[in-house]
């Protein structure tokens, strides 16, 4: 059937009864996965992941490679440049001819740091699961990699090639993976990314971009007593700054700028002669990031035309903003429509978090970015995930890819130029 009168699910039940059998499995794996910690940072860590990882998707058969990404850099608290190294980049391929093809992506790192307290997961009752990476994104993961199995199992996948992408780094912003998934997205016609829906299941919609910035002021030192009209204060001048950026707020719809981190200065008696700030913008249009970058270079041209200043601006906008395009509405409805065969409400909401899927809309790729388990307070280490969902969330996109390679979504799509 056609996606207007709903999906025939007779040829798929088979596949469907298969991921319900996985349930056990998949939260014993999610509570394994949970205990190895991958920190963005922590490249042991990563590499272990990644070895667990490799090993659980080499079941699908088809190629892989680990793609090593050179360093990327970071402002130390000094004020100083140094190299950054990220983690690598992991791929899957099967059938990358075939006539439909879809682009598949998640990470395996997480927020959290190896010296953290939060560190291995717990049970807070009989249907959620607290731990890191149970949810953002582990959990997609595995919903990401049983929802594979289920097509290639389903003897109906021949018209569909597939591609993964797991990266080590999306937790800061994709500072190396960005170039792949900006590379491998023309290769496919959609894009499912694992990021966590929300415990009622409601989907992210459009996406703000982000930017990361990290400021350095250079002043002059001075003795704070002796020769305190000598110096030039780094500090005060990066107050100067901060208070700036915080009147850009308001300013225009959907803008926030977010001053986050700072440090300078040595000792009370030495007037500071460096100051770092680390901010993050988040904006609606490709328009409003360049109203922040102008608004940037006119700070710094202030400042470092004051005698004894010098003022740096490192970093930009690593998550291009993503506005729902006609091609990805359709893709949407298209995935409302699998979730109401299977008896599920799928929703969306704009959001003002950013993940993968915004490089993904930006190399013209249409994409659904949450379709991992439902859970919440990510990023913290009350994380939880709703256990249910792993055999709910994979059948969903099991029923996308297998509607999909069988061309019933062909016209629904393909009109919008998905």
């Amino acid at each position: 059937m056609g996606l207007k009168s709903g999906l025939d699910m007779a040829p798929y039940q088979a596949s469907l009864d298969w991921i319900d059998r996985q349930q056990k499995a998949m939260v014993r794996q999610v509570e394994a996965w949970s205990c190895v910690n991958s920190g963005s940072h922590n490249l042991p860590g990563l590499a272990d992941m990644g070895a667990k990882v490799t090993e659980a998707f080499s079941a699908l058969g088809g190629n892989f490679e680990s793609i090593a990404l050179p360093p990327s850099s970071h402002v130390t608290p000094s004020g100083d440049l140094e190299p950054l190294p990220l983690g690598p980049v992991y791929r899957f391929q099967k059938r990358p001819d075939a006539k439909r093809r879809v682009l598949l992506t998640g990470h395996l790192d997480t927020v959290f740091a190896k010296d953290s307290p939060f560190q291995v997961p717990r049970w807070l009752d009989d249907t959620l699961l607290n731990g890191p990476g149970v949810a953002d994104m582990k959990g997609g993961l595995i919903v990401m990699l049983h929802a594979l199995l289920a097509v290639e199992r389903s003897g109906l996948a021949d018209d569909l090639g597939w591609e993964v992408l797991i990266s080590s780094d999306e937790e800061i912003g994709s500072i190396g993976s960005a170039a792949i998934l900006t590379e491998r997205a023309p290769h496919a016609h959609i894009g499912l990314t694992y990021e966590p829906a929300l415990a009622d299941g409601t989907l992210a919609g459009a996406r703000k971009g982000s930017g990361n910035f990290s400021i350095v002021v250079r002043g002059r030192a001075a003795h704070a007593g002796r020769a305190f009209h000598e110096g030039r204060n780094a500090v005060v001048a990066l107050a100067e700054v901060i208070a700036a950026l915080d009147g850009l707020n308001g300013q225009r719809e959907g803008v926030t700028v977010n001053p986050a981190v700072i440090s300078g200065g040595a000792a009370p008696n030495i007037v500071p002669d460096m100051a770092v700030l680390r901010v993050n913008a988040r904006v609606k249009t490709h328009e409003d990031a360049r109203w922040v970058e102008q608004a940037l270079e006119e700070i710094r041209t202030r400042i470092s035309s004051r005698e004894g200043y010098d003022l740096m601006v490192h970093g930009g906008f690593n998550r291009p903003p993503k506005p729902i395009s006609g091609a990805n509405q359709a893709l949407f409805d298209v995935v409302a429509r699998c979730g109401d065969a299977l008896g599920l409400k799928v929703a969306y909401q704009a959001t003002g978090g950013c993940c993968e899927g915004n490089n993904l809309a930006a190399a013209g790729l249409p994409n659904v970015d949450t379709l991992g388990v439902r859970g919440g307070k990510i990023h913290s280490s009350d994380e939880f995930v709703l256990v249910d969902s792993f055999a709910e969330r994979a059948k969903l996109s099991a029923v996308i890819m297998l509607g999909f390679a069988q061309g019933h979504f062909d016209q629904a799509l393909m009109q919008e130029g998905a």
